[in-house]
């Protein structure tokens, strides 16, 4: 367990990549009480540095031998290493915040985020899982929905922006849209397919039900998360050629009726969410507004009337964020209240 300090000896593991380098740039915004921050990755970025509170911060290379002394570990270096590195660092007393897929579905890892069940930090072991970022921009949306009128099911389809895979695929998004402009082939390496100008209904590996890893992550993790497995979840996950910020279409039906304006006055009070939603002013959450926001973006709430109780939503949120380095600084962030 974390004991209580006034400030924090703060590990980021997987420094270098995208939500890195965001775990310490929201470290450094939020003014997360650190002593001291130090920074990990692979040997080929040993001797990097980055800036935080404007010292120059040098990567060190991930052992096992690194975590004593250290409070708390961002983990998001991907799942292998987070398998054979975050139980190392739980048993040498630091609490593991872990961004990959590795820990999530653990019966014995919380499943957290924030404005939806902080109270499970409470019960973890050394290991807490930060959710999928498709997962927890719809989370923020659907608690409030539920404890308002207790969802049954929900349908959403994703629009997901390339940065969710990483800095290659934001590079063949730059590149391919430059050479499309300039008639020159394409020749797709991180997707199976051109990104650039395109869609495509596939996000990580499929399985034998036809379904993708991506879109078992979000049904299983709603349930956990929500921690009501009478929910009901099915999703599409679609990569779009966007640079950053993740956008979804959500069709929720519920227990008890609410009609749009009773629902857009419980999404007004709800924590972590800002409506938007004036249509006729053309006015509704854009993935490219939500750049560098903390918040889930709602707006074209509507009643479905094909159904009894039914509403549409659609849902915008900077992944890099919210989906991922944001939700893991709130998660310490709740530890230390609770230390």
């Amino acid at each position: 367990m974390l004991k209580k300090k006034d400030k924090y000896i703060v590990a980021v593991v997987g420094a270098t990549g995208a939500v890195g380098n965001e775990m310490v740039a929201v470290l450094e915004e939020r003014d997360f009480p650190v002593e001291k921050l130090r920074l990990f990755a692979s040997e080929r970025s040993e001797g990097k540095t980055i800036d935080f509170h404007g010292n120059p911060l040098t990567v060190e290379i991930l052992t096992d031998k690194v975590f004593d002394g250290i409070d708390i570990a961002l983990f998001s270096a991907g799942g292998d290493r987070s398998k054979e590195f975050a139980p190392v660092a739980a048993k040498a007393g630091c609490v593991v915040i872990d961004n990959s897929s590795a820990w999530r579905m653990d019966p014995e890892v919380p499943l957290v985020v924030p404005e939806v069940n902080p109270q499970d930090i409470a019960w973890h072991k050394g290991i807490i899982a930060n959710p999928n970022c498709s997962t927890i921009q719809m989370v923020v949306a659907l608690k409030p929905i539920h404890d308002a009128a207790k969802i049954r099911r929900v349908v959403v389809t994703t629009f997901q922006s390339v940065s969710g895979t990483g800095k290659k695929a934001m590079d063949e998004l730059l590149n391919q849209t430059s050479d499309i402009l300039n008639f020159k082939e394409i020749k797709p390496v991180v997707y199976p397919h051109r990104i650039a100008f395109n869609c495509l209904p596939h996000i990580d590996k499929f399985m034998d039900d036809g379904y993708t890893k991506e879109e078992i992550k979000m049904v299983n993790e709603t349930k956990k998360i929500l921690g009501d497995d009478s929910v009901k979840v099915t999703a599409t996950t679609v990569r779009v050629p966007v640079f950053r910020g993740h956008a979804e279409s959500i069709n929720i039906e519920t227990e008890k009726k609410l009609s749009a304006n009773d629902a857009r006055a419980v999404f007004s009070t709800a924590p972590g969410i800002i409506v938007l939603d004036a249509p006729e002013k053309n006015i509704y959450p854009l993935p490219a507004d939500t750049a560098n926001k903390d918040e889930v973006y709602v707006g074209r709430v509507r009643e479905d009337d094909t159904i009894e109780n039914g509403l549409n939503i659609w849902i915008a949120a900077d992944n890099l964020r919210k989906g991922a380095a944001l939700n893991a600084v709130q998660i310490a962030e709740e530890l230390i209240k609770r230390a």
